[in-house]
């Protein structure tokens, strides 16, 4: 980050979050000078009397679903030999020995004894990419172990949980190294301790490993304090602060052994509740328009409602209100496969890990869902029980939330998310008329305004390619949030929102529904019309586009037109992403596709010249991103030309044969 980033970061504050910042820096500054005696300070908060963790009781391992069940074993076995996936790579450092400031993707090592606030983390040249540092100190991977040893009474699986948060606790002091940097790490962590005690209840070793251990109980509390000196603010309190908020209130239920952990579960819980509102539309759709982090912020909102419910501290309903709605807007937004939209950012997150990591965390939360407020007739059926619902919903009381959806709902207004789906062909087509992104800076947003992704039978046919890197190659990092990457129309080759750099966004581009019909009825065509108004500086350019999903017909046409004074012509390109299933031989402007279980054809607009990308490193064009930090070759046709005001581009897709239904 440049000073001119820091510069038009500072622009997108309000003065009371600028003095809020102020404030920590002089904080920071002050703890540099003379680091807090974290330790002494932990003795001096205790309560008096014998410290009795509050655990959630748990369902009798023979109760638990034989299928996760054995997937999560075979996870375990794999970490007890050295092997976690971290996004796209095997991590082998987390054996015996775990090396907790290794960037296993470069070798390269953060320092640990460093003043937190003086690790460069955003340099990588420096530090390694900090995300492979950060994401194994989350400690999912002891969640999975400890699991393991609730179903098997192998205490193999917990003496590794031991062994690796005696190192970790050892090796990471206050406030010393990269792990003390950001409070969603401390926040996920947190959660992670707690359920690692829970899911160790019956271990002999527990107790001295967590409650009756002096070097626990200093991270214990050095973690909540550091919660609740530097909580993310203003501009930036975005799923970090719910992160934050999670991890204390579940600690503080779990661990309620200082003086402080009322007022800090407290302070919590009406964070989360705020929160819960301020970050979520009515719809339930989360703000922040990255699906991802929707996931990634009810798993959070899960394991803290939980957690008061089963300590006796219950969060507001407005909390378990807006839990109800996200759910249900999961339901409405999956594909035939089971799979969500890839709008926005995504880093693959997780607030909680009780599963094998692979599993599909979108059923598993909808199997959640189903016993704490049940499935609706709508529901896109669950093929087999999670062990996240197992561990989290057995015990807790269901509640009935008023005014859920009759019926799928295709159009979610507020969220700018419309629908076109042929159920009986598995066509699954979402069409983007939202808000940029969530707040001033609306850091986890792509410049896709009216973007569309189309799958037939769960294969992404115009696929939205995803998003790779966050702290990377910043070149890497501008094409993937830019409006090239994206199947829309960008103009004088810049995006329709103007980035300040990464996680910012100084303007955003406008968008507005004009009109829709047809999405409930399975027999007749089903359109969308938006606009959007990013290119309004030149010359008041509008990008108006029209879908159809002509059901009978087996065909979408998707046409866009620029809106502009009479006579004015405009340099144009017109993006599509093909998904890395698809086989595509370009002849003229007629595109043959062929993917597994179908085939079809693209025809695309003549007014422009089309050429086809793949896995192009010199101008970045036809990648696809399936996980955070992997890249695949896949097509891209780019169509480039000149577009007078009022000229329209027909895009036809076609497919010929019907796919089977893919589960």
């Amino acid at each position: 980050m440049n000073p001119a980033w820091y510069l038009r970061r500072l622009q997108r504050m309000e003065p009371s979050e600028v003095a809020g910042r102020v404030n920590d820096q002089l904080l920071r500054l002050l703890w540099r000078i003379t680091p807090p005696d974290i330790a002494r300070h932990a003795s001096a908060r205790l309560t008096p009397g014998p410290r009795r963790p509050r655990l959630k009781p748990l369902p009798l391992p023979a109760h638990a679903p034989q299928q996760a069940t054995g997937r999560l074993i075979h996870a375990a076995e794999r970490i007890l030999a050295g092997h976690w996936r971290v996004f796209a790579r095997d991590h082998d450092a987390l054996g015996e020995r775990p090396d907790w400031f290794v960037d296993i993707r470069s070798g390269k090592r953060a320092p640990a004894d460093m003043y937190a606030f003086a690790v460069p983390y955003r340099d990588e040249a420096a530090v390694g990419n900090i995300k492979y540092i950060w994401e194994p100190s989350r400690h999912h991977h002891l969640t999975v172990l400890a699991a393991a040893y609730d179903l098997t009474s192998d205490e193999r699986y917990a003496r590794r949980v031991a062994a690796h948060l005696t190192s970790w606790w050892r090796e990471n002091p206050f406030p010393c190294g990269p792990h003390w940097i950001s409070g969603i790490e401390l926040g996920v962590r947190l959660i992670s301790w707690a359920w690692v005690r829970q899911l160790l209840r019956n271990w002999p070793g527990a107790p001295a490993l967590f409650e009756d251990n002096d070097q626990f109980l200093t991270q214990l509390y050095a973690h909540q304090y550091w919660l609740s000196q530097f909580p993310s603010r203003g501009s930036s309190a975005n799923n970090h602060i719910i992160a934050e908020a999670a991890g204390q209130f579940v600690a503080a239920c779990v661990f309620p052994f200082f003086r402080d952990s009322a007022l800090w579960r407290q302070d919590a819980a009406r964070t989360l509740a705020d929160e819960a509102v301020a970050q979520t539309f009515a719809c339930g759709s989360n703000r922040e328009l990255a699906t991802d982090y929707h996931g990634f912020v009810l798993e959070l909102l899960l394991a803290a409602a939980v957690q008061g419910e089963a300590s006796g501290h219950q969060l507001d309903d407005v909390v378990w209100t807006t839990m109800c709605r996200m759910g249900d807007v999961i339901a409405a937004m999956l594909d035939d496969r089971a799979r969500p939209p890839r709008q926005g950012d995504g880093d693959d997150g997780i607030g909680l890990l009780l599963d094998d990591h692979a599993s599909n965390r979108w059923l598993g939360l909808l199997a959640t869902g189903t016993r704490l407020f049940g499935e609706l007739e709508w529901w896109p059926k669950l093929l087999e029980p999670d062990l996240r619902t197992f561990f989290l919903a057995d015990g807790i009381k269901a509640r009935a939330i008023a005014a859920r959806p009759a019926r799928r709902p295709h159009l979610l207004v507020e969220a700018g998310q419309t629908f076109l789906v042929d159920a009986d062909r598995a066509v699954w087509c979402r069409c983007d008329h939202g808000p940029h992104g969530f707040g001033r800076i609306a850091g986890h947003a792509h410049a896709d305004a009216l973007s569309l992704e189309c799958r037939i039978g769960g294969v992404d046919i115009l696929a939205d390619p995803g998003t790779y890197c966050y702290h990377g190659d910043p070149r890497w990092r501008a094409y993937f949030r830019s409006t090239l990457a994206h199947n829309t129309l960008c103009l004088f080759g810049r995006d329709q929102s103007v980035s300040g750099g990464p996680f910012l966004w100084t303007r955003h581009a406008q968008s507005r529904l004009i009109a829709s019909s047809g999405l409930d009825d399975r027999d007749a065509d089903a359109s969308w019309v938006a606009e959007h108004s990013g290119y309004q500086d030149a010359a008041g350019l509008v990008h108006r586009r029209s879908v159809q999903l002509q059901r009978r017909a087996a065909r979408l046409v998707v046409t866009d037109i620029v809106l502009a004074d009479e006579g004015l012509a405009v340099p144009a390109s017109l993006s599509w992403h093909l998904g890395p299933e698809v086989e595509c031989k370009l002849e003229g402007r007629i595109a043959q596709l062929a993917w597994p279980g179908g085939r079809g054809e693209l025809e695309l607009p003549a007014a422009l010249g089309w050429t086809p990308h793949r896995g192009d490193e010199a101008m970045l064009a036809g990648w696809y991103s399936p996980s955070f930090d992997l890249k695949v070759p896949a097509t891209t046709l780019i169509g480039s030309g000149t577009l007078a005001a009022g000229q329209s581009l027909v895009t036809e897709l076609r497919w010929f044969s019907e796919p089977a239904r893919r589960s």
